[in-house]
C-alpha cells in the first residue's frame, strides 16, 4: 500500500509527540514529517521528494506563523493545491475566518484527549483527495466540536 506523507508544523513537542502517535495508531501507512515553525515547514516542503497529501498547521509558532506560512503555501502554484488544515488552541470565529479567507481547507481545535484527536484523525486521513472537504463537513454536521470545514 503507498504510504501517506502528512506534514505537520506545530511547535509544541507534547501536542507533535501526541499527533504523531495518533497517526500512527490510526494508519500504519503515514508517514508524518514534522516541522517546529513555519519557515522549517517552508523549508521541508521545498526539500520534499513528493509533495505531502496534507498539512496541518499550527497558527502561533516562532520564526515564521502559522498565518504567513498558510500565505506563502497557497501563494505558490507548486504548493496551493495542498489542502490545509489549521490547528490551534483558539475557537476563535476570527481566526476560522482568517483561515478560510487564507485558502485553509478545514480548521481544527486541538483536543485534548487522545481518543478524541485519533476519531479526528481517522475521519480526515481516511477521506484524503476529493472527500476531504465532505468529511470535514461530516464531523462538523456530527457535532464535533473541533472540526470545522471551511
Amino acid at each position: 500500500m503507498n504510504k501517506i506523507t502528512i506534514l505537520l508544523a506545530d511547535d509544541d513537542m507534547d501536542d507533535i509527540e501526541m499527533f504523531c502517535e495518533a497517526l500512527e495508531t490510526v494508519n500504519e501507512n503515514i508517514v508524518c514529517i514534522c516541522a517546529e515553525n513555519g519557515e522549517h515547514t517552508w523549508r521541508l516542503l521545498n526539500e520534499m521528494e513528493s509533495k505531502p497529501q496534507l498539512i496541518f498547521l499550527d497558527i502561533n509558532m516562532p520564526v515564521m506563523n502559522g498565518w504567513e506560512c498558510l500565505k506563502l503555501i497557497k501563494s505558490t502554484q507548486e504548493y496551493k493545491d495542498i489542502p490545509v488544515i489549521i490547528i490551534s488552541t483558539s475557537s476563535y470565529k476570527n481566526d476560522m475566518d482568517k483561515a478560510s479567507d487564507l485558502g485553509a481547507t478545514g480548521y481544527f481545535v486541538k483536543p485534548n484527549d487522545f481518543n478524541d484527536l485519533k476519531y479526528l484523525l481517522n475521519a480526515i486521513t481516511s477521506n484524503l483527495g476529493p472527500d476531504l472537504g465532505k468529511a470535514l463537513v461530516n464531523l462538523q454536521k456530527a457535532g464535533t466540536k473541533y472540526v470545522f470545514h471551511l
